[in-house]
């Protein structure tokens, strides 16, 4: 039994919990969304996103408030209330955009790096974005957010 602690021990000082962690991405569920020095009210307002969807990670919670990073490594603190399970993305590097999950299929568009995604569905590294006036699919790779 000792032997097994010892192990399970050495196991976790050796292995940080948070290497077995996965990214938490958000989604601003507003136009207008404040973004605070700290996790409070009482906090001055560092910046202001005017983005709604704009895919975030989350990097830190305290009560209500979680501490954000976005793509361009901006970080601060955002109330719940503002934030929502993630729906899009951000292309990392310019994309093409197809009727069909598969390469294989008629182009529609070519989606310019940085742009942001609002996901439909994914399936077999695939998901089914709209952007504008623009609905098709693209691969889910080279991506700022996640698409679970």
């Amino acid at each position: 039994m000792i032997k097994k602690f010892l192990i399970l021990l050495t196991f976790i000082l050796i292995y940080p919990v948070n290497v077995f962690s996965e990214d938490i991405f958000l989604s601003l569920k507003k136009n207008k969304v404040n973004v605070r020095y700290g996790p409070g009210f009482n906090f001055q307002v560092k910046y202001v996103y005017n983005k709604i969807n704009l895919p975030i990670k989350q990097i830190d919670q305290k009560e209500n408030f979680r501490r954000i990073i976005d793509l361009k490594n901006n970080s601060g603190w955002i109330h719940v209330s503002q934030l929502k399970k993630s729906n899009s993305i951000i292309s990392l590097n310019d994309k093409i955009l197809f009727t069909k999950p598969t390469v294989f299929s008629k182009p529609l568009a070519k989606i310019k790096k940085g742009r942001l995604l609002v996901i439909k569905k994914c399936s077999n590294n695939w998901c089914k974005i709209t952007t504008n006036k623009f609905n098709g699919w693209i691969e889910a790779k080279n991506i700022w957010g996640s698409i679970n």
